[in-house]
């Protein structure tokens, strides 16, 4: 199931040249749906998958957005806030994929950690979606080139995965 999720993510940004807050919004909608369907599922084997397609989305996710997208938004809008507040979400984020990667599915603490993390991602979500990405669009930054590097360095974490 990564494998399957994993590709048809690549081929979905990939189809079609996108700018910067198009990939991204394209991949919180994807890891969304992929939360979703772990609180709807029952079957350990399921669950054990799609953890691991939610830890890869985020991991890659998150690296593309620290490397590339926060450098770029926070330099245009010389901000000293959003970016950084950020950042300490992604780390709290990496925390909890440490604490799920590679773990069995055993039990209401994991699910507990796995409905904490769809929470936090789900808020760092709006809060990009409604106060990052529309300041980011209203600046001279280049979205679609930048949309090129996080797709280029996207695809290369995936296919290193």
């Amino acid at each position: 199931m990564a494998t399957r999720t994993r590709t048809a993510a690549s081929k979905k940004t990939s189809a079609k040249a996108q700018d910067a807050i198009a990939l991204l919004r394209a991949d919180h909608k994807a890891v969304s749906e992929l939360f979703a369907q772990y609180e709807k599922t029952r079957s350990a084997t399921k669950k054990r998958s799609l953890v691991d397609a939610i830890c890869l989305q985020l991991r890659v996710h998150t690296q593309i957005e620290d490397e590339i997208f926060y450098p770029a938004v926070k330099a245009a809008l010389k901000d000293k806030e959003l970016v950084p507040e950020a950042s300490v979400e992604h780390a709290t984020v990496k925390n909890l994929i440490e604490q799920v990667e590679g773990k069995e599915p055993d039990g209401e603490m994991f699910d507990a950690k796995i409905k904490v993390m769809s929470e936090y991602v789900k808020h760092h979500v709006k809060e990009e979606q409604n106060e990052m990405f529309p300041k980011a669009k209203g600046t001279r930054l280049d979205m679609s080139a930048l949309g090129a590097q996080l797709l280029a360095k996207k695809n290369e974490l995936l296919a290193r995965a």
